[in-house]
């Protein structure tokens, strides 16, 4: 199963929505599979961005996590990808790149922002 860039900001999102900092019961995206999410979020537990609780059984297709609240770097990636208009931009200048890291969106995503704010050429 490939990363899903979009998948990421749209857990943080609901992340984000539920007001007691911890996650809520179920995150579901329409249109994308309980393995898809679930899987997702296990790679942003690995990756430091939130906590999560592992549950994957034996029956799962994927490696499977349950979030309990995201991390310091999950806000801070949260802070440049919440607005439309930056996620937007920096999909369209990675598209021509194709695949790439975390740390490359990261990167875009503060340089969109910078450039919203007058900070950068």
């Amino acid at each position: 199963m490939k990363r899903d860039m979009d998948l990421v900001r749209a857990i943080f999102l609901a992340m984000e929505e539920h007001s007691e900092g911890f996650a809520p019961d179920v995150i579901s995206v329409p249109g994308l599979s309980r393995d898809q999410v679930g899987y997702h979020i296990y790679l942003l537990g690995q990756a430091g961005l939130m906590e999560v609780a592992v549950t994957t059984t034996m029956s799962d297709q994927s490696p499977q996590a349950k979030p309990v609240n995201l991390t310091w770097g999950g806000h801070e990636f949260l802070a440049n990808a919440r607005e439309d208009r930056n996620w937007l931009q920096a999909k369209k200048v990675i598209k021509g790149a194709g695949e790439v890291s975390f740390a490359v969106w990261q990167s875009v995503l503060v340089s969109v922002v910078k450039q919203h704010l007058g900070l950068a050429p």
